[in-house]
């Protein structure tokens, strides 16, 4: 059988732009799967789906609460001495809370909470960084013991650029490279600034304000490299979010989002009919702060006239529309989702939102903290508040419980990218898998997320995890003409609280070309 990466492969995909090390590295076909000839290299095979590597922090809360309890907050969370009280979103890896606190003019850093007991978090460990900027997101990855770059891995904006963080150590996380970016100007709040990334290793992509999405091979995780700039016409980019072959590109302070489909992940490609406005039931439009991807939901907070949230169906790239909405009181910041439940900083207050009927979303409860109060992340069965500026009496993160009892309920696929019985798919294609809550990121690797040729051999891949998206990267070109299954494996993927799939999920697709 043709090895799928020959030179000439190579060289089709390169023009005019540069692909990534890992994937241009000469490969050799793998043998041992059914029809498979016995003779060459030892097929690959997949490790236990439940064969992450282990937790370095407890996971999620183990702590239950009373209805009086509820929505009140009961300790902060506070950066190093450094800290100049402007915080954002918190997000798990490796049973930890990873709390960036960073202002937008730079200098911050990472922090490791042990949250068994939300409500008196533990430090374990911090770094800090001179160049770190306020980050909206950060990307995670985990290399195993025998990858030359074995480790722990973040990805955070930096004041110019992105820093690529090394955080095998909780006791001492440090960058281990910062690079700068063409365009961005500091200071500079929105107009020339990177705001938000989104990591499929060994791609990135970075959201870039009016500097439109940069995408930069991390193949070298010490020396990450620019590849292209896409520029995104009307779309200010705030938001960025990869989910398989799709890419949603939301505004900041704005009105209009914008689809791509990145099946070739360094030549984005619009999508017709994928330039979308966000609006109410009434379909008119209005300007949100910041978006989200959640499965085929792009939800949006609210920004103008009201706060509060606003979603579209991207179940169809190339005809969003309206799905549900609820305003609420203030001026919208940024928004999450867990499990049916959507979570709204909105400057003057936050609120939690019951969306799993989406015809009457419902405010489940609110929550207050001194301070323009733009985040409300959530974490379990608690909730963090941030605010980014103005914060009283040295709190920028407060912790508030917002459901009763520890979260036990697995978490769910939404949808898989590509989407089942897709054809004349690009041979450099990733696998995205949208859940209804965030995925514990070390959770996710070749095991948890399977790709399977015809043949039936298994394709070796990376695995990556940011907030609700988890991501499946071949290690090696797909073969032209092939139908591949994915297989998204029962006891696999985990939410931060150490719940796994339930039942395995699979789908199929075809890459373009003939065998």
């Amino acid at each position: 059988m043709r090895c799928p990466c020959t030179p000439a492969t190579v060289r089709r995909w390169r023009a005019p732009l540069l692909l990534p090390a890992a994937l241009a590295a000469a490969c050799a076909p793998t043998k041992g799967g059914p029809g498979a000839e016995d003779s060459g290299p030892a097929a690959f095979s997949y490790p236990d789906a439940g064969a992450m590597p282990p937790l370095r922090g407890p996971g999620g809360p183990a702590r239950s609460f009373t209805e009086a309890e509820l929505f009140q907050p009961c300790a902060a969370l506070a950066g190093g001495e450094n800290d100049f009280l402007h915080h954002n979103l918190v997000v798990p890896y490796r049973g930890h809370l990873v709390m960036p606190w960073s202002p937008e003019f730079s200098t911050g850093g990472l922090t490791f909470f042990d949250m068994s007991d939300p409500c008196a978090p533990v430090k374990d460990g911090e770094g800090w960084d001179q160049l770190m900027r306020e980050s909206h997101a950060l990307g995670f990855l985990h290399l195993p013991e025998g990858d030359p770059q074995a480790g722990d891995y973040a990805v955070t904006t930096g004041a110019l650029g992105i820093q690529i963080w090394n955080i095998t150590d909780v006791s001492n996380p440090y960058v281990l490279h910062y690079l700068q970016l063409p365009g961005v100007l500091y200071p500079d709040a929105y107009a020339r600034v990177v705001l938000s990334v989104s990591w499929q290793h060994p791609w990135l992509y970075v959201a870039g304000a009016d500097n439109g999405v940069y995408i930069v091979d991390t193949s070298d995780l010490a020396a990450p490299a620019l590849v292209t700039q896409l520029p995104v016409a009307g779309v200010r980019a705030g938001g960025v979010f990869v989910m398989g072959d799709l890419m949603l590109v939301t505004p900041a302070e704005g009105t209009e989002s914008a689809l791509f489909d990145v099946g070739t992940p360094d030549q984005p490609q619009p999508i017709p009919g994928g330039r979308f406005s966000s609006m109410d039931a009434d379909g008119q439009i209005w300007e949100s702060y910041h978006g989200n991807l959640v499965g085929d939901m792009a939800l949006y907070a609210r920004k103008e006239g009201a706060g509060g949230l606003m979603v579209m169906d991207v179940s169809d790239p190339t005809q969003p529309r309206y799905f549900a909405d609820l305003p609420t009181s203030g001026n919208g910041g940024y928004v999450f989702y867990d499990e049916g439940f959507a979570f709204i900083g909105n400057s003057d207050t936050s609120h939690v939102l019951d969306m799993r009927d989406p015809t009457n979303i419902t405010i489940v409860g609110e929550g207050q903290l001194p301070g323009d109060l733009d985040t409300l992340t959530p974490y379990g069965n608690v909730a963090v508040m941030s605010v980014d500026e103005e914060a009283e009496d040295g709190v920028a993160s407060a912790v508030m419980a917002w459901t009763l009892e520890p979260d036990t309920a697995p978490p769910e696929v939404l949808r898989i990218r590509p989407v089942d019985g897709a054809t004349g798919i690009s041979p450099a294609v990733r696998v995205g898998v949208g859940l209804n809550e965030f995925v514990e990121p070390s959770s996710v690797f070749a095991g948890s997320i399977r790709l399977w040729h015809a043949d039936g051999r298994a394709v070796d891949g990376w695995g990556s995890g940011q907030e609700a998206i988890a991501t499946f990267t071949p290690k090696e070109p797909l073969e032209a003409g092939v139908t591949y299954t994915v297989e998204v494996v029962a006891g696999g993927l985990r939410d931060l609280d150490g719940n796994a799939l339930a039942s395995t999920v699979t789908s199929q697709f075809t890459v373009a070309g003939a065998r």
